[in-house]
């Protein structure tokens, strides 16, 4: 069976398997870092693990729905979306962080940790996914028989 082309009925979801190994990735890092961060950092600590590694998973879920989104569209929105989105991600996230780190929040110091792991965490769990999967083949027209 081949998935949905490009504005046909499941074409978004069947663009987003990519996501499940990165996310079971974090949620095992959040199980680990937010008690660990509580236990060495106390509950500010944790607090910031947690929006930490929530920060990051937003993040990519946002630029992996919003990419779906434009290929099962049109391929060709893709590039566009993306950069639109990936701005739009950093400006909102800078100014976010501006208005955090003015409060002095003492959490400010773990979270940024953690965005750091959880980072590294979906990346390599994405990775693992890309390298594991089959790459498409594509049979051109004249070469058929």
């Amino acid at each position: 069976m081949t998935a949905p082309r490009a504005g046909e009925p499941g074409a978004i979801r069947a663009r987003l398997p990519h996501l499940r190994l990165p996310l079971l990735a974090c949620a095992v890092l959040a199980a680990i870092a937010v008690p660990l961060a509580a236990v060495l950092r106390g509950p500010t600590g944790a607090a910031g693990v947690a929006a930490g590694v929530a920060l990051v998973v937003v993040s990519y879920l946002i630029s992996g729905f919003s990419v779906a989104w434009a290929d099962a569209i049109s391929p060709r929105m893709i590039m566009s979306v993306g950069l639109v989105t990936y701005a739009t991600k950093i400006v909102i996230l800078g100014v976010v962080m501006a208005a955090v780190a003015a409060t002095g929040w003492a959490g400010l110091p773990d979270m940024g940790v953690a965005i750091i792991a959880a980072v590294v965490v979906w990346t390599g769990a994405h990775l693992t996914w890309a390298m594991r999967s089959p790459l498409p083949t594509y049979t051109r027209r004249d070469d058929e028989p």
